[in-house]
């Protein structure tokens, strides 16, 4: 059974994690507190059902892929750019402060000073997975504190290569072994800005990419693929899995990537976090728990309080915001466990300080998630704000710069004149489309496109759905409207929902999705044309615009020749008195230019009245004494046929029957 025992650890991980994750949603702990806790309980000094030190390593190692994956695909290039006075200003000022204090501080208890300077990088990298993840939950990945965290967290692991080259050097001293991780980095280098040319061309090879099991492969492909090449290169899996997810996510499918690899976003999460937490020895935590404790609060405290004064001191950015990052940036990261292994490899890492380093980080980051729920109220009351002034902290913008917007899911005949419409109205709008072909083409053609598939939350989030004022279904797939409008409507309930289909038997199903307005594409061809037949009876336009309203509202009935009573049209032939109306041009030499109203007495000569002139597109109601017609002035004459004939005479000069 050696062969499946991989199988065998991932089914015991998951079946022990579910019922922990479903206890701590019921008692409302957060889930990387039930992982932790759920891998401390299944690990080798546990229950025992994962017992193998390597299978463990060997499920934290794809925990950490698959996680810093989905992350690199949150994360934008662009973000990166914003942050370069972050990253370089924030991120030395914190890892190098943090490192001369643990290693001073080690170093004075009497700890050899390597094993000091080990120690020092260990702790100054804080936990890229939790951090993120925390802030991806909250939705506060895109706050002040959110960037200031990015940026120091890439940071950080831009060290773990140098630091790993640190720690091999004082271990074995070996210089040509630990210059292979600075050669893979300069390759890397050069690879990564190929990659952000190669892959958005790779990726246009799939032009259909909703349901596309080639597309969901070849992001697969890409990340283990840089996750390997990475490692060959003597940097680490996480890495290169990292720089794969950004890379996808600068491509016109990073939307459509990051919906097809959410849905994992649990299982990634379980594997790591619980691997994690089987890395523990609770009899190590129990003989030493005064210790732990400790050290671990002083760790926390420590970095915390470093952290606020690389914020406020280099960055210059308030004290809320520092305090916000400081305390989510203050535990120990998963990378530490990289320079561990190293560490312990070159003989300098004794097995107590590698347990007391574990447990130390493995309470660091249970720690984490509780402290960001009370790090804003805390932040609040160190600051002197409120809870009123809290409250109203606007620090959460949204996560696009569209507001109140249109958002058109398919791009067919009916989806590209909506978005002409809209675009001659000036209304914005934004279309997602899964056919790359068909995508490029409404880009070319000016269109806002997104590529991704319209019934995916990732991507509708990404549109802008939360801020949209209106929400279009236009791609005629029954099981994907229902998807789509029930998805919509969940994150915003107040945008208005429009469906275009092309079965009547879907209406009901589509309004009790959520839809809004079902448009049935045979039947409103039927009633535009009827519509444009009573307005050549003259039926007024309020009255058309009515009955039109009602049709649609008894789900187009009176096509289907099952019409319901809320209908009237039977009245509308008594509203057909179009003989009573005309239009009339004042022509040049008429008896009616120059003229006014009173002079020609139309009413006592041909029994008609003139109740408006529009003249150069401008009408006119109040026409009295003083109004003299001028040519080509147009002239609202109401009366009976006979006296509309007589009329004619009057502004026409060559009047015919």
């Amino acid at each position: 059974m050696h062969e499946f025992a991989l199988l065998r650890d991932l089914f015991i991980l998951i079946a022990v994690a579910i019922p922990a994750v479903a206890l701590a949603q019921r008692i409302n702990i957060p889930s990387i507190v039930a992982f932790l806790v759920t891998g401390i309980a299944i690990g080798p000094s546990g229950l025992g059902l994962i017992s193998r030190s390597d299978e463990v390593v060997l499920l934290a190692e794809v925990g950490v892929v698959l996680l810093l994956f989905e992350i690199g695909l949150e994360v934008s290039l662009g973000q990166i750019v914003r942050s370069r006075t972050i990253i370089l200003l924030g991120g030395l000022g914190q890892v190098a402060l943090t490192f001369v204090a643990v290693a001073g501080i080690a170093a004075a208890t009497g700890m050899p000073q390597n094993q000091a300077i080990v120690f020092g990088c260990m702790i100054a990298v804080s936990s890229t997975a939790i951090v993120l993840k925390s802030y991806q939950d909250r939705g506060e990945l895109d706050t002040p504190q959110g960037r200031i965290s990015l940026g120091v967290l890439l940071f950080q692991d831009f060290m773990i290569v140098p630091m790993i080259v640190v720690v091999q050097l004082l271990g074995s001293g070996d210089l040509s072994g630990a210059l292979r991780p600075l050669i893979g980095l300069g390759v890397l280098v050069i690879i990564v800005p190929v990659g952000f040319r190669v892959v958005p061309g790779l990726l246009d090879r799939i032009p259909d990419i909703r349901g596309n099991e080639l597309f969901t492969l070849t992001i697969g492909f890409l990340g283990l693929g840089m996750a390997f090449l990475t490692a060959s290169l003597g940097l680490s899996l996480a890495v290169g899995a990292f720089i794969a997810g950004l890379v996808i996510s600068e491509s016109k499918y990073g939307a459509q990537a990051m919906s097809d690899v959410l849905p994992f976003r649990a299982l990634f999460s379980s594997v790591f976090f619980t691997s994690v937490g089987m890395l523990l020895d609770l009899g190590f935590v129990a003989t030493h728990l005064p210790l732990v404790i400790g050290v671990t609060v002083a760790v926390v405290a420590g970095k915390a309080v470093i952290i606020v004064g690389v914020v406020t001191l280099l960055l210059k950015r308030p004290m809320f915001n520092a305090i916000l990052t400081g305390v989510s940036l203050a535990q120990v990261g998963e990378f530490a466990f990289v320079l561990a292994a190293v560490a312990t490899g070159a003989g300098l890492l004794p097995p107590s300080d590698y347990q007391l380093f574990l447990a130390v980080t493995v309470f660091s980051m249970v720690a984490t998630p509780f402290l960001f729920q009370i790090a804003r109220p805390m932040a609040g009351r160190a600051v002197g704000l409120n809870e009123a002034a809290l409250q109203s902290l606007d620090d959460r913008p949204g996560v696009s710069d569209l507001k109140n917007h249109a958002i058109i899911v398919g791009y067919g005949m009916s989806g590209r004149h909506l978005a002409q419409v809209l675009k001659a109205a000036s209304l914005k709008h934004i279309v997602l489309e899964t056919n790359g072909l068909v995508a490029d083409s409404a880009r070319q053609e000016g269109e806002s496109v997104l590529y991704g598939d319209g019934t995916r939350p990732e991507v509708l989030l990404k549109a802008g759905i939360r801020q949209a004022r209106v929400f279009v279904m236009n791609i005629s797939s029954p099981i994907d409207e229902r998807r789509g409008i029930a998805v919509a409507r969940q994150l915003n309930p107040n945008v208005k929902i429009l469906v275009r289909t092309r079965m009547v038997s879907a209406i009901a199903d589509l309004k009790e999705a959520g839809a809004d307005d079902v448009v049935v594409e045979e039947y409103e061809a039927a009633l535009e044309l009827f519509q444009r037949v009573l307005r050549h009876y003259r039926i007024p336009l309020n009255t058309i615009g009515t009955e039109m309203d009602a049709v649609r509202a008894e789900h187009y009935g009176l096509l289907r020749g099952v019409p319901k009573d809320i209908l009237r049209l039977d009245q509308l032939r008594f509203l057909g008195i179009h003989h009573a109306l005309e239009l009339f041009e004042v022509e040049s030499g008429s008896t009616a230019e120059t003229e006014s109203v009173v002079d020609l007495d139309l009413r006592s000569k041909t029994g008609a009245t003139v109740v408006a002139v529009v003249r150069q597109g401008q009408p006119y109601y109040d026409i009295n004494s003083d109004f003299r017609f001028e040519r080509e002035d147009t002239v609202v004459v109401v009366g009976p046929s006979p006296a509309l004939v007589k009329v004619r005479e009057v502004f026409c000069n060559n009047p015919v029957d």
